[in-house]
C-alpha cells in the first residue's frame, strides 16, 4: 500500500475555498507553513560517500530502487492490457516505457527495412512510403494524451466500487510527445479524388486492425507518429510507424499503420460494428463516438494509498483530460460534492493534453469523500455516475468519464467509491 506523507502542521490555518479543509493555494503558500522536517542534533544533512560509484549504462534505467513502478497487466476478453501507473508519477508526461497498451492480437514482428506505408483508393496516384522516404519528409510534434475508450470500464458496469487504485481504473491513460509527419502532406501528394470521404487506417498485426475515419477530421490532426518522447516508438506502441488522432479514443490511433485507403464511405470493419459502438438507454446506438470526453482523477490520495498520520497538510493532486481541446478548469470538493473549490492547473494547459491540477488539504482526521471535477473550453463538464448511467444502457462502458470519488478513512486508508 503507498504511503503518502503529510504536510508539516503550522498553527496559521490559512483561509479555507471550501469545506472539508481545503484551502486557498495563494494563502497557503503566503502563510509561510513549515514543510521542512528540521534535522536532530548532531545528525549531518547527508550521508558521507564510502566508495567511488558504479558504471552507468548505454541506455538509462530507473533506479533500481523503483523497480515496483511497473505497468500492471490483465487480459479481458481475449485482450492484453497494460496499465500506467498513474498514481506513482507526477506532471503530464508518460515515460514510454510505463504507456499503457492494449493488444487485440499480440505484439508482431516488424523489419523496419521491410515495413511500408501504402496509400491507394481514392486517390490520382497510388504511394508506397518506406522509413527511408519518410525521413526526409518536415516532421512536427505535440503533446497530447491518449486514452483507451474502456478505461475506467469497472466503474461503468460494476454495481458496487470495486477495490481498486487508480492504477486498475484509470490506467488506460497515458500523455506523450509524438513527433511525425502531418498525414494531410502524404495524402495530399497523392492526390485526393473529389468522392474520398473516409480514410480506412489498417495495422500489421496478425489481426490486421482496421477504423474507419471522416478524411476531413484526418487532413486536420491526423499525424504520422514516428517517434514518442524524442525515441522511436516502442514495439508496444506500433513501431516503426502509428496514427495519431489527438483526443480520439485510443483504439482508431491505429498502431504498425500499414495501408491508408481513401474512400467514399466507412468500412464498417469489426471493432467499430461491434465493440466500440455504444448503445443508448433507450436501444439507440451512438455510432462513431470519436472523441474522448472530458474527465479527471484526484491521483494523490487515491485508491489504496494510505495517508501517513491521522491529519494535517496534504497535496491534493490529479490529472484533467479533454478529446475536445483544452481544460478550462478543475474543481475539487472533499464533503462529497456539498461544496466545491477551483483547484491550480498547473502549465502548459494544452489542446488534448494531460493537465495536472492540485489544491492544498488541510485533512482534519475525520472520514472524507474527495471528487473532482472538470470543465474544457467547450463548456462541457463532467457528470455524476447517476447521470452517466441514465443515458447509456446497462452493458455500455466505452467513454464512461462520470466524476470519480475516493473515500478516506479515519486511518487514512483511501478507497473507490461511488457518489
Amino acid at each position: 500500500m503507498a504511503l503518502i506523507e503529510k504536510r508539516s502542521d503550522h498553527r496559521f490555518l490559512p483561509p479555507a475555498s471550501a469545506g472539508g479543509g481545503l484551502l486557498e493555494r495563494r494563502s497557503f503558500l503566503a502563510s509561510g507553513l513549515g514543510l521542512s522536517v528540521a534535522l536532530a542534533p548532531g545528525k549531518s544533512a547527508a550521508a558521507s560517500v564510502v566508495a567511488p560509484g558504479g558504471p552507468d549504462l548505454a541506455y538509462g534505467q530507473p533506479s533500481a530502487h523503483e523497480a515496483a513502478v511497473q505497468r500492471s497487466e490483465s487480459r479481458l476478453a481475449g485482450f492484453s492490457v497494460w496499465r500506467t501507473p498513474l498514481a506513482q508519477q507526477r506532471g503530464i508526461i508518460t515515460p514510454s516505457g510505463l504507456h499503457f497498451a492494449v493488444h487485440h492480437n499480440g505484439l508482431p514482428e516488424i523489419d523496419p527495412q521491410r515495413h511500408a506505408l501504402m496509400i491507394h483508393g481514392l486517390v490520382d496516384r497510388p504511394l508506397r512510403f518506406d522509413l527511408q522516404r519518410l525521413a526526409r519528409y518536415p516532421m512536427r510534434s505535440q503533446i497530447r494524451f491518449l486514452e483507451c475508450a474502456g478505461n475506467t470500464a469497472a466503474n461503468a458496469l460494476s454495481p458496487f466500487a470495486k477495490d481498486e487504485s487508480a492504477t486498475e481504473l484509470f490506467g488506460e491513460l497515458s500523455g506523450t510527445e509524438w513527433t511525425g509527419i502531418p498525414l494531410a502532406l502524404l495524402l495530399r501528394e497523392a492526390g485526393i479524388k473529389p468522392s474520398a470521404k473516409w480514410l480506412v487506417a489498417e495495422g500489421a498485426d496478425a489481426g490486421a486492425h482496421s477504423r474507419s475515419l471522416p478524411l476531413d477530421a484526418v487532413l486536420q490532426h491526423g499525424l504520422l507518429a514516428l517517434y514518442q518522447n524524442g525515441e522511436r516508438l516502442r514495439p508496444s506502441q506500433g513501431y516503426p510507424m502509428r496514427l495519431i488522432m489527438p483526443g480520439w479514443e485510443g483504439n482508431v490511433n491505429v498502431k504498425w499503420l500499414q495501408r491508408l485507403e481513401l474512400s467514399d464511405q466507412p468500412a464498417y470493419s469489426k471493432d467499430e460494428s461491434g465493440l466500440y459502438t455504444q448503445v443508448l438507454a433507450d436501444g439507440r446506438i451512438e455510432r462513431f463516438a470519436f472523441a474522448m470526453d472530458v474527465k479527471s482523477v484526484i491521483t494523490h490520495p487515491s485508491g489504496g494509498q494510505q495517508l501517513a498520520d491521522p491529519k494535517g497538510f496534504y497535496e491534493i493532486s490529479g490529472l484533467a483530460w479533454s478529446g475536445h481541446g483544452r481544460i478550462a478548469q478543475v474543481e475539487v470538493s472533499a464533503d462529497g460534492g456539498r461544496s466545491w473549490a477551483r483547484a491550480e492547473l498547473q502549465p502548459p494547459v494544452l489542446d488534448r493534453a494531460l493537465t495536472r491540477f492540485s489544491i492544498p488539504w488541510q485533512w482534519s482526521g475525520k472520514p472524507a469523500l474527495l471528487m473532482s471535477r472538470a470543465s474544457d473550453e467547450q463548456g462541457r463538464s463532467q457528470p455524476t455516475r447517476a447521470d452517466w448511467k441514465r443515458r447509456y444502457a446497462a452493458h455500455s462502458f466505452n467513454h464512461y468519464n462520470a466524476i470519480q470519488a475516493w473515500q478516506v478513512a479515519r486511518d487514512g486508508r483511501v478507497s473507490n467509491v461511488y457518489a
